[in-house]
């Protein structure tokens, strides 16, 4: 990979792709989960350290044989044991749902694929009848192996007990001075064990990765695969090559989004639910009827139904807005609180703060809500009006129904129904004269 970080660390649609394997496989609902680990180990636990995985050391890389020897003396005879890579995050629990139903007592299954170009796969020999005979890798085929299409995924259900007993046989006399985990399946053919076959549905499947172009066609597999199934949900993509999505995301209907939008983490969409372009949306809820318009950054907040956000805003962690709610173009909030029908439509920040019903927060306004080392909250009342350029100095209120004149700086409380304003008299200095640069 050429990269400081181990392989299975690299991520794809914003996490490892070891952690793609480990949620797939959780998905089977499994009685334990072992990583074998080698490169970049420390880095790999640490990565995944909340995963709840039991971890095996391979301190020598000597092929993937050896790699399932690692782990199987923490598991039992009576279990069936899945193999799945690290490296190879695209698999649909689906599939291997049907994998793990072919194998049983006296049976093993393998996941096969059928490839345009083989090149780098080891291949399925059949015999015949067409029962699986064989594995032979890249290295060791002859030309007239080389030629078949089928292909090894290495993905393969094993009854324990036999695994155990096979892996204790394999022999490293190949080209790669390896042992390859592929020799058991001649040794069930010869123990008379069904080999039962599933051929991939799709290729993408069982696709790895071994550099960063692989990886950058996965991320685009990835990203069609979860496009489809927004479009299926019912939204409406004007670019499905143009939107990422490094999460969960789910939509209303009638949902419209456009290009070069990026979803992180949980994300929900109301129905009729507007997404302009070059939106950022990450940990958020979205009613029903609202518009995200172009170059917003919503993020851990929960957005009421019918409001307008934006073009140019962003809403930072913990905010939440009620229904009708009017954000515009540079507003930012923080932590903040906005009932419904207030409006907040140009150039604000405010941070820490409780907005109630039908307020309007004028162009320029600032809450102070920060000393240098507290946080501290404003609160403005239902139906107060904020004259353009305020700064709202936080712990203070503003009353209901109040109004604050513009270019104010309020400190103390603004009664309610009353207007409050703070300006220091107009002056104009005769004689004045402005400044000039001195020649050189």
């Amino acid at each position: 990979m050429k990269s400081d970080l181990p392989k299975v660390l690299q991520p794809l649609a914003g996490q490892p792709l070891l952690g793609h394997v480990v949620s797939r496989a959780r998905a089977l609902d499994p009685a334990s989960m072992h990583v074998v680990y080698g490169h970049g180990g420390d880095a790999v636990r640490a990565a995944l350290a909340n995963a709840k995985l039991q971890w095996a050391l391979q301190a020598e890389q000597l092929g993937t044989g050896h790699a399932v020897m690692q782990a199987m003396p923490n598991v039992a005879d009576d279990e069936l044991v899945l193999v799945l890579y690290g490296d190879v995050p695209l698999i649909r629990p689906e599939t291997l749902r049907q994998l793990i139903a072919l194998a049983g007592a006296r049976a093993m299954s393998l996941l096969t694929v059928m490839l345009e170009d083989p090149a780098g796969y080891g291949r399925i020999v059949r015999n015949a009848r067409g029962a699986i005979q064989k594995i032979v890798e890249q290295n060791d085929a002859s030309k007239a192996q080389l030629k078949i299409r089928e292909g090894n995924s290495g993905i393969m259900a094993v009854p324990a007990k036999l695994l155990r007993k096979w892996l204790g046989k394999l022999k490293n006399a190949n080209a790669q001075g390896e042992y390859y985990l592929t020799d058991i399946i001649a040794m069930a053919v010869k123990e008379k064990v069904k080999v039962a076959p599933l051929i991939a549905p799709y290729e993408a499947e069982v696709l790895g990765v071994n550099d960063k172009a692989q990886l950058a066609g996965l991320e685009a597999l990835y990203r069609a695969a979860r496009a489809r199934e927004l479009m299926v949900a019912g939204a409406t993509l004007v670019d499905p090559n143009r939107i990422d999505i490094r999460g969960e995301v789910s939509v209303g209907r009638d949902v419209f989004i456009d290009a070069n939008v990026l979803f992180e983490g949980k994300v929900t969409l109301g129905d009729r639910a507007r997404v302009g372009p070059n939106v950022v949306l990450r940990d958020v809820s979205i009613g029903a009827d609202t518009v995200v318009h172009s170059n917003c950054v919503l993020e851990q907040s929960e957005i009421g139904a019918g409001c307008s956000i934006g073009p140019f805003a962003r809403v930072r962690p913990a905010s939440k807005l009620g229904a009708n709610v009017h954000i515009g173009n540079f507003v930012e909030l923080k932590k903040t609180v906005i009932a419904d029908g207030s409006k907040a439509n140009h150039l604000t920040y405010l941070g820490d703060t409780v907005v109630g019903k039908g307020v309007n927060i004028g162009a320029g306004t600032i809450t102070c809500n920060y000393d240098g080392a507290n946080k501290f909250t404003t609160t403005i009342d239902d139906g107060a009006f904020i004259g353009s350029g305020n700064m709202l100095v936080a712990p203070v209120r503003v009353g209901k129904d109040a109004t604050t004149g513009a270019g104010s700086t309020i400190t103390k409380e603004a009664p309610d129904g009353k207007l409050t304003l703070t300006r220091a008299r107009q002056t104009t200095i005769e004689g004045w004269k402005r400044p000039e640069k001195k020649p050189r």
